[in-house]
Parts: C-alpha cells; structure tokens; sequence
C-alpha cells in the first residue's frame, strides 16, 4: 500500500512537473511573439520579422496613436514648404483624427538642444518634440547622445515603397546608418539659378565659376557659415576639388595615395590629424575666389532668403538653393524676375536625403509613427512632388509601385524657371556630419568677418 502511495505522489508530481514546463514553455512563445511585434530595438533584417508580427504592431500603433495632437518640429523658412505641412495636417486630421502642429524651426539644432536638455532634466517620457525634420550633422549629434527612438522606421507599411534592400540612401544618412531611427521623407540636390538678362552663360562648373567671377566681380557671393546653404556649397566645393585632384593625377599617371586616402576621408569622421590636410585645396580655393565676391569678401550675407533677395534686387547675378521647386515659386510670388532660369553644374551637385526621425521620449511616438508614414505613402509622396506645391523628389521607388500609384507621379509642363528634369546627370555624395564642424570652424577662422 506504501509503494502504491507513492507511485501515485510520484505521478502526479510528474504531470505537474510535465504541465507547469509546458506551461513555461507556451508563456515564453508569447512572450517572444509579443517582444518581437512591439520591440523598438533596431532590426538587422526586417525580412525576418513576420508579416503577421508585423501586421500586430502596426494595429496597436494606429489603436493608441490616434486622437492626439503631434508637435512636428520642422525648418519654417519656405511658404511652399509649410503650406505642404498645413496640407499634411488636414489629411492626417481626417484619417487618424490627429493634430498636427506645425513648430516652425529656423534650425534644426533647436530641437536638438531642446531634447538634450530634457533628456539631462531626467525628461524620458514626457518631451515636447514628437517629430523632427532632420538628417546630416544633426541626426548624427542625436543618434551619439541616444536621443533618438530605434527600430520603428523600418516597420512602417509604406516604408517598403522605398525598396530598402536595393536603395541604401534610405538607411544610410550622409553615410551613417539609420538603424530605422530615421523614415526617409524627400530628395534634395543643390541647384543654381541666375538671371539670364544679366549673363547669358553662367558657370557650370567649380572652375567655371572662379572665372566667370573673376569677369563679373560682385555678381556672386555665398551665404556664411554655419548656415546650411553656405556649408552646402562649401562641401560641394570640397567634393569637387579632391574629385578633380584624383582625376588629374590619374589622367597624367602620377596618381598618389594620398588622392585616394583624401577623397576616402571625406566620407569618415575628421579628426585633428587629417582636418588641415583635406581642408586645404578648399582654402586655398576660397582664396582665390574671395576677391572677386559681392563686396570683395569683406562681408557675407546670412541666409539663403537673402541672397535671393540680392539677385531680385540685381546685385547679384547668379544664386543657389538646395530647394529647387523654391525658384519658381519664388517668381509666382514675385519675389524673383520672370528672367531667372535654373540649372546643375556639370561637375556634379551635392545631393542628399532628408528624413523624419522621433525622440526618444517623444510625448506622442505612436501618433508621430502614423504621421510619418502618411508622409511616405504615394499620396503624400506625390503630391509634395509637383512643382506647384513643394517640388521636393520622391523617395519612394516607382517600380514598387502599382501602376495607380504610378501615375499620380504623372507631371504637367514645368515653369520656366524651374529646374529641367534630368538635368542633374552627376550627384555627389554629401561628407560625413563631422566634417561641418571643421569646415565651420576653419571657414571662421581664416574668413569670419562681423555681420
């Protein structure tokens, strides 16, 4: 009678024993389905994710993420660019009952100083910046300082419009990976415009322009350092330099190392032992195209708005922007001639992808997540394509598309001012963030002159 008492302790301890790691073993899966659907960790392989896992996180961030305000911290300086965002608002407004608030930047680095001061006030989870226009310099600050959420971009449902497996520019920013911090948002090129009354030949290249500067003194200038259009020429000016160093010495046989070392360490970080060589051909440039700027070099305007403002006034004649679709608008609004014309160096133009990224601690993740990919849908897409609205080139890949999507892409006859399509035949990749600061700090250095 013992024995029996104890097989049956004995076996019914077993099948508690045998039920409970069954019981484990099932609370794990769950555990590990529910990790992986609403990880914000980043992923190295989105194709191992499961469609379904996929399809369960997206539910969940349209059921929390609706019928909320989103404070989308975005550069407010073009009328076409915020009328687009107005027009995002209405959208998102009606399909998710979302409010979107336009807090118009003069510079990125605004929200970027406003959510490290948050993150050092112990601020994690309730910031003011829910989505922030952003790429270069600026994301690379964030993504060092952990400022931003990981892993969410790359499971947006229109994020796979952009073909992410054969198109790196839209993981990668200015070279650094994104790490699905970042959703692509547009394509921007540097473009220059001129007023064809006062010179029917504009430069089209780096070396052209120091000539035709030189015959035309005063009739061009740049704007200073740190402002984001005049460190666009700077780099472009970089770019091209050691890429016609490399060429040269190639062409004549004389090909040295240190052409392939220079141009490879634009796109890795500067450090104080390679910061003065690289910089140099750039400064010995400036040196020689400085005397023949507006007003000799001695003064430098301060923004984009204002050189635009010198070549409305006849100052100048020639002018950039990394806003193309800005010219003609800028000549709807009269505030540009009709005679302007627009056009890309033959030498190349710096080109870059900008994106939509969210803090770490943003107040409203969920609802910023919905706004972004609205931002990435063909809808949207398309329509900040027209030159009318904002002009800005899709990232999205056409042959993803179906053939509906495809045609709201379908463009009228461009403005006379506007940009001629295909007429950027070379683009040159923007350096590594780091090297803004060099250029800045040197630029200031030997240049910096008072306001």
């Amino acid at each position: 009678m013992h024995n029996i008492k104890c097989w049956q302790a004995l076996t019914r301890y077993c099948f508690c024993s045998v039920a409970f790691c069954v019981c484990i073993n099932l609370f794990s899966t769950v555990l590990f389905n529910t990790a992986l659907a609403y990880s914000v960790e980043p992923q190295n392989d989105i194709s191992q994710i499961s469609e379904i896992s996929l399809k369960k996180y997206w539910q969940q961030i349209e059921k929390e993420g609706k019928n909320q305000s989103v404070y989308f911290h975005a550069w407010g300086g073009d009328p076409q660019i915020n009328a687009y965002i107005q027009w995002v608002a209405q959208k998102v407004k009606a399909k998710y009952n979302i409010t979107l608030h336009h807090v118009k930047l003069s510079d990125t680095s605004e929200a970027v100083s406003r959510v490290l001061a948050e993150k050092s006030a112990n601020n994690n989870s309730q910031g003011n910046v829910d989505l922030v226009w952003i790429n270069g310099a600026n994301f690379a600050t964030m993504a060092q300082h952990s400022l931003l959420l990981k892993g969410w971009a790359n499971k947006q449902p229109n994020f796979i419009y952009t073909d992410p497996e054969h198109n790196p520019a839209v993981t990668l920013d200015f070279g650094v990976p994104t790490q699905g911090m970042e959703s692509p948002w547009g394509q921007a090129s540097l473009t220059f415009y001129y007023d064809q009354l006062a010179s029917n030949n504009p430069p089209r290249s780096l070396y052209e322009l120091l000539r035709w500067s030189k015959k035309n003194p005063g009739r061009f200038s740049y704007p200073k350092p740190p402002d984001f259009l005049g460190l666009s020429f700077l780099k472009y000016a970089l770019v091209v330099l050691h890429q016609d160093s490399f060429t040269a010495s190639n062409a004549l046989k004389l090909k040295d190392q240190h052409d392939d070392i220079y141009q490879d360490l634009l796109y890795a970080p500067a450090t104080p032992e390679n910061i003065e060589e690289v910089l140099k051909p750039l400064w010995a440039f400036l040196n020689k195209l400085h005397p023949s700027l507006w007003r000799k070099g001695q003064h430098f305007m301060q923004t984009g708005v204002e050189m635009r403002r010198l070549v409305d006034d006849t100052e100048l004649s020639l002018g950039f922007t990394f806003s193309g679709p800005e010219i003609p608008a800028a000549v709807k609004r009269y505030d540009l001639p009709k005679s302007i014309r627009s056009y890309a160096m033959a030498d190349g133009s710096l080109s870059n992808t900008h994106f939509v990224a969210i803090p770490y601690n943003a107040s409203h993740a969920q609802s910023a997540q919905l706004v972004a990919n609205f931002l990435l849908s063909p809808e949207a897409q398309a329509y900040k394509q027209q030159a009318e609205i904002w002009g800005d080139k899709t990232v999205l890949i056409a042959s993803t598309l179906t053939p509906e999507q495809q045609n709201l892409f379908k463009t009228q006859t461009p403005h006379p001012s506007a940009l001629a399509f295909n007429s950027i035949t070379r683009t040159l990749s923007e350096p590594h963030p780091s090297w803004v600061e060099a250029i800045t700090l040197g630029w200031q250095q030997r240049f910096g002159v008072a306001p």
